[in-house]
């Protein structure tokens, strides 16, 4: 029986007892490489744009695994910046960019900060030695060489854990109003990338007309966000800039309508779903259009039948077959696990 692929992942963004519940969407990816039979370590440090985070976190790996490099096939660095610390590469080197870290942070007049010119070129850099590289939009492209061959891996969505419930049933176990049209926002409200009160703004215009309520998804559990999807008539994104959301994806699983400003790969996502509507710009009357639009469609979207191909096993398949690429497991396909899901809490 041959080996399992040995993965040590590097990761600036995991959870911690201050943020219990972030960055799901790569536990989720882990947990389903185990099922398939990898074997994944995960180092996980904070960056916070802060210098000394990363020359301590270099000092840290090389402390730490310096006697443990031949116990693994690869190096699977998840966002730019985490692509830093394995240096000197000793191991092949997969690299995933999500969003900000290869298209660069904005100011919140959407201008490129320095700091994130110096990210995209870090970025950039990091590249050109890596063994392959993983990219969540197709906008990610302008900024790596045209040479250079990219492999499109958007996140995924674990279609088949995810609970069918009746907005009625969604809405009495979180305790939401049963009688009212409920547009839900996912993320952080005080992070300027995601607008939360562009959102406000776009409601506010929208209840001069059409009586709606804003619901805030953040801080908790992601089978609560999960329920709120089922619980609310649409989805409301208003940010500056995503890689690949997450959130829209697991709207569409749950057939929930969207209304969205044009960002990552959300034109590519909404494409042809009738009750999902892009705003041509970011004014809040715009937006609110696009989601009046959402709101008098009524009912459910076919949101999940749109994103079979993003199933999270189709995409650890994907993943798998990179892996192979770069190291000497040259078997060309494979079968997701039946066991349970192993504990990310591996370190």
């Amino acid at each position: 029986m041959e080996a399992p692929i040995r993965v040590l992942m590097i990761t600036s963004e995991w959870p911690t007892e201050k943020s219990p519940f972030a960055v799901p969407f790569l536990v989720q990816q882990v947990d389903f490489l185990r099922r398939a039979g990898a074997d994944v370590d995960v180092f996980f440090f904070r960056g916070a744009k802060n210098p000394l985070n990363y020359v301590k976190a270099w000092c840290r790996l090389q402390w730490e695994y310096r006697s443990k490099w031949k116990q693994y096939d690869l190096i699977h660095a998840q966002f730019g910046q985490a692509a830093l610390i394995p240096w000197p590469k000793k191991l092949p080197l997969v690299i995933t960019f999500h969003g900000v870290d290869m298209l660069g942070q904005l100011s919140d007049t959407g201008q490129m900060t320095w700091r994130g010119k110096l990210l995209v070129w870090l970025g950039r850099l990091a590249a050109r030695f890596a063994d392959a590289v993983i990219i969540v939009s197709n906008e990610m492209r302008q900024n790596l060489p045209k040479s250079m061959t990219l492999h499109m891996l958007p996140t995924g969505v674990d279609l088949a854990s995810l609970p069918e419930l009746s907005k009625d049933e969604a809405r009495r176990q979180l305790s939401l109003p049963a009688d009212e049209r409920l547009v839900l926002f996912v993320g952080n409200p005080k992070d300027p990338l995601k607008r939360y009160d562009r959102a406000r703004e776009a409601i506010d215009a929208l209840n001069r007309r059409l009586p709606v309520t804003l619901v805030l998804g953040w801080n908790m559990p992601h089978g609560d966000i999960i329920k709120m999807m089922h619980a609310c008539d649409a989805l409301i994104v208003t940010s500056l800039q995503e890689g690949s959301p997450t959130i829209v994806k697991e709207a569409l699983a749950c057939n929930l309508g969207i209304a969205s400003v044009i960002v990552g790969d959300v034109v590519e996502r909404l494409a042809g779903i009738e009750g999902c509507e892009v705003a041509a710009d970011h004014a809040p009357e715009t937006i609110a259009a696009a989601l009046e639009k959402v709101l008098l469609h009524g009912g459910r979207v076919k949101g999940r039948e749109a994103i079979q191909e993003l199933d999270e096993r189709v995409i650890t398949d994907k993943l798998m077959r990179i892996y192979r690429g770069v190291t000497r497991h040259g078997r060309p396909t494979y079968q997701l696990s039946d066991r349970p899901f192993v504990s990310t809490e591996r370190r």
